[in-house]
């Protein structure tokens, strides 16, 4: 019995952490960059950024002359993302509070919005997906990142006041993309091998007159 406790004690530990994104590695980030095409002058947002290790990367590539939004709907995680910031000295990250139903970033503000292992928690994805078309620029860049629902996830970790086409922790990709697309946006490119399982679908916002 004891063995068992510490086993799924072990397992809960493992969903916590891996779900969290707190496994995201260099090689990732910039695998994430090059597909992206991040470039110096851009204006990039990292919604839902947790420890900040993508808006952080993003920040050194769009220089000065950029912009990076990090943000967060939890409290002390965005504190945490203040804090770093600060003693980094980033001048050119601003960070957010994020909302349940809203990104909260400026209208049209960005060339590339990037959300990693975050969809699958939204509550109201209908709400905020609509307020993802909003803060793109048109012709501007989604990247999503997430994994089918997995079961050992599922069991330890389970994600509270989601849809339930969700199916547990997770997303199926087609469910993924069919809301996305509903809201507007068109899918770009997909890459099924991303790390770790996940995988990698990029949307755009339309320019007007695009068909």
């Amino acid at each position: 019995m004891r063995k068992h406790r510490i086993l799924l004690s072990v397992a809960t530990l493992l969903a916590i952490f891996v779900c969290a994104g707190f496994t995201i590695s260099n090689d990732e980030i910039q695998r994430l960059a090059k597909v992206l095409g991040w470039r110096t002058g851009q204006t990039i947002a990292d919604v839902g950024a947790g420890e900040g290790e993508i808006g952080f990367a993003a920040a050194r590539i769009v220089g000065a002359s950029g912009k990076v939004y990090l943000t967060e709907l939890d409290p002390k995680k965005l504190a945490a993302l203040e804090a770093d910031a600060k003693e980094r000295k980033s001048g050119n990250v601003e960070v957010l509070a994020a909302a349940e139903k809203e990104t909260r970033l400026p209208v049209n503000c960005c060339d590339v919005i990037v959300l990693r292992r975050v969809y699958h928690h939204f509550t109201a994805p209908k709400e905020m997906d609509a307020s993802l078309l909003q803060s793109l620029k048109p012709g501007g860049s989604l990247a999503v990142t997430d994994f089918p629902p997995r079961k050992w996830l599922t069991q330890n970790e389970p994600v509270k006041g989601v849809p339930s086409n969700r199916g547990g922790h997770g997303i199926p990709k087609k469910v993924l993309v069919d809301e996305l697309t509903a809201a507007g946006f068109i899918v770009e490119k997909t890459i099924d091998d991303w790390p770790d399982d996940d995988y990698l679908v990029i949307f755009r916002k339309p320019t007007p007159g695009m068909n």
